[in-house]
């Protein structure tokens, strides 16, 4: 009991001492663990547990539509795939289809490896 206790709190401080950049990263790791779960969950039939990822998947995938800044073109093109990745969980909650949470995973792979490109990129050019 004592190490889980333990290892609850290494994860909030983490969470605490985490930049903007990084916590970003925490939520589409996230958003895929849940949506991991929800595929497992589908495949041994457990409804409720399956429901309940994927609406942590979408409230993620909110968050992020609620953080684009506008003034930036490109958090249109982001609007649209996480628009589009919330009709697919929607979809997949409905039919429970693990098939269709596998492509969100696909999107949500990509887009966690193009925001640690930037975050790797962005290192360089702050220690030049």
């Amino acid at each position: 009991m004592r190490s889980m206790n333990q290892y609850a709190q290494y994860n909030n401080s983490k969470v605490l001492t985490a930049s903007p950049a990084e916590l970003t990263l925490m939520l589409y790791d996230g958003a895929i663990k849940f949506n991991n779960i929800a595929i497992m969950a589908i495949e041994k039939k457990d409804i409720e547990k399956a429901h309940n990822n994927i609406v942590k998947v979408e409230r993620i995938i909110d968050e992020f539509r609620a953080t684009l800044d506008s003034k930036y073109e490109v958090s249109q093109d982001f609007d649209r795939v996480y628009v589009y990745m919330l009709q697919r969980l929607l979809e997949a909650n409905v039919k429970k289809d693990p098939e269709i949470l596998e492509e969100v995973n696909t999107h949500l792979r990509s887009m966690r490896d193009t925001w640690k490109q930037v975050m790797e990129a962005n290192k360089g050019k702050k220690q030049a």
